[in-house]
């Protein structure tokens, strides 16, 4: 891969890192995260909030205390270059993971940008956690070809086995059932979740009959992060910018026939249509995340309704960061769903268990992390308090040849993904996260739902906060 060899040799290349000079995995390294946007944080929170440990002897048990009090941070959200599902469809995979070579080398480097300024105090990690099912199941092996080459041995962890684990544990080892993946559509086509799943089942001897089914959540990752291809909360009509579900004939169009199943709110633009009459639409979008899971939901339901002797959804993998922010929505819907009659009978309560079980990979993935620096000797066990330093990718305006939309913000559609692997241009700029450019809606999600995260983004001894606490 280009990158790689521009990376490690180059010393011309902005990317280039000199691993000659990596420090010798110490304790008290910080611990790096990326994901493709802000849902990462979602793992962020599951590593800084468990409590699955004994702190004194390390074994099994929750002793009152958090596992991970003392260490220390580093998050990235590569957001300008997201959604990482959509690569695959557009036929860049070899862009996908020249990006997320491009991320690991940030958090082990020194480089960020503030206020176009490039600073080089940025402290290299210790083990890196990829908190992105997409990047995980595109990228974990050329991310541990990479870091191998560097000699640093810092060891790199996706969220993919982890969910596969915590899914089969819902099962007895002789119990039938149907486990859902709902992850990003690159997720789905890259089969990273059904083959780690069919793996485990034939390694670990499950005798039941465990059917997987899989749906790509076309759509809801991006309006969760706000993206104005999916969703724009300003809109009163339909968009040309719009690229989520329609009613157009494609592979994620909206069925006019199951429009009373979907259920969605019509309420304050959050569906958009060309008919104040909702039945007369010929162009409708959808226009908020919890419509995006009515639409997905029933899709992945109709898909198994249609597969001859499909067992019960016992178990739904959350196969991407951004859908643990949506939880209650998702478990909302199901029990909705369950309730469902078309002509006089169930529709869905046959394919559906009573309770579906929702598997958040982050849980998994934080206990996988900490099991690693204890065997490794790397757990940070001093009095100080967990820190956190919060990056996040925007369009590098320098570069000429970048074009965006929404007033430099964003990539345009076409640009994004019209790219081609092996320029090794500086497309983004690395920057500390700021009011700037986190939307106010997102940031109040995070002070909801993840309020440890965010007393940790207040609390953020980096250079944007210090010199602008108003940002926040």
């Amino acid at each position: 891969m280009p990158i790689v060899k521009t990376i490690l040799s180059d010393e011309t290349s902005f990317y280039y890192t000199d691993f000659n000079k990596y420090p010798v995995l110490e304790p008290n390294m910080p611990i790096g995260v990326f994901d493709s946007g802000t849902g990462g944080l979602t793992v962020l929170n599951a590593i800084v909030t468990l409590d699955a440990y004994n702190n004194k002897t390390h074994q099994k048990g929750a002793d009152g205390f958090v596992d991970f009090a003392a260490e220390d941070f580093i998050y990235l959200a590569d957001q300008a270059n997201m959604p990482y599902g959509n690569y695959a469809a557009m036929n860049k995979t070899d862009l996908l993971q020249e990006h997320i070579i491009k991320d690991a080398q940030f958090l082990l480097g020194n480089k960020y940008y503030n206020y176009n300024e490039l600073y080089t105090n940025k402290n290299p990690i210790k083990v890196l956690v990829v908190a992105c099912n997409t990047a995980t199941a595109y990228g974990l092996s050329d991310m541990e070809q990479f870091l191998t080459l560097t000699k640093s041995n810092v060891k790199v962890i996706g969220v993919i086995n982890a969910g596969v684990k915590g899914a089969l544990e819902t099962f007895k080892k002789s119990e039938s059932g149907s486990i859902g993946v709902f992850a990003t559509a690159g997720t789905v086509a890259s089969n990273g979740y059904s083959n780690a799943l069919k793996k485990i089942i034939e390694t670990e001897k499950y005798q039941g009959n465990i059917q997987i089914y899989s749906q790509g959540g076309v759509g809801l990752a991006e309006a969760v992060d706000e993206d104005l291809n999916y969703i724009d909360k300003k809109a009163t009509q339909p968009r040309e910018l719009y690229k989520g579900p329609s009613l157009e004939q494609n592979s994620s169009n909206i069925n006019k026939a199951l429009m009373a199943i979907y259920g969605f709110d019509f309420s304050n633009f959050k569906m958009l249509c060309d008919s104040k009459e909702t039945d007369q639409c010929s162009i409708m979008q959808i226009n908020s995340p919890e419509n995006y899971v009515r639409y997905h939901l029933v899709t992945l339901l109709e898909k198994m309704k249609a597969t001859p002797d499909a067992l019960p959804l016992k178990t739904l993998i959350l196969g991407c960061t951004h859908y643990p922010f949506l939880t209650a929505e998702i478990q909302k819907v199901l029990v909705e769903l369950r309730k469902v009659k078309t002509d006089g009978k169930y529709r869905y309560r046959h394919l559906l268990s009573r309770k579906v079980k929702l598997i958040d990979p982050s849980v998994f993935t934080a206990k996988e992390v900490y099991n690693y620096l204890n065997k490794a000797k790397l757990l940070n066990q001093s009095n100080k308090k967990t820190q956190a330093d919060f990056y996040i990718s925007m369009p590098n305006l320098k570069n000429i040849q970048v074009v965006t939309e929404d007033n430099g913000k964003r990539f345009t559609y076409d640009y994004k993904y019209g790219r081609n692997a092996g320029l090794n241009q500086e497309y983004i700029q690395t920057v500390p996260f700021s009011r700037a450019n986190i939307p106010a809606e997102t940031s109040t999600r995070f002070e909801k739902q993840i309020p440890k995260i965010y007393e940790l983004l207040l609390n953020s001894n980096q250079n944007q906060l210090l010199l602008n606490p108003d940002k926040w």
